[in-house]
């Protein structure tokens, strides 16, 4: 049950927080599963950083153990 709450609640922080639809936040969600990372969107430094704080505080308000970065574009994950 666990991880299909984990699942759904990514699944709702992609579509809620960077605005993927509900396609794109699955994919998204099955490949993090799979590799570990995926890059989410490309965004200004300040928006990276005011959507990855909204992220985390919807994450741990809801008891997920989610984690965030936000990376130079031309940086690998």
């Amino acid at each position: 049950v666990y991880k299909r709450q984990t699942i759904q609640f990514v699944v709702r922080l992609l579509k809620t927080v960077f605005y993927k639809s509900e396609a794109e936040s699955e994919q998204l969600m099955l490949f993090v599963h799979q590799k570990g990372a995926a890059v989410v969107g490309i965004y200004s430094y300040d928006m990276a950083r005011t959507k990855v704080q909204k992220a985390t505080d919807m994450a741990r308000r809801e008891g997920f153990p989610l984690r965030l970065s936000v990376l130079p574009e031309d940086e690998e994950l």
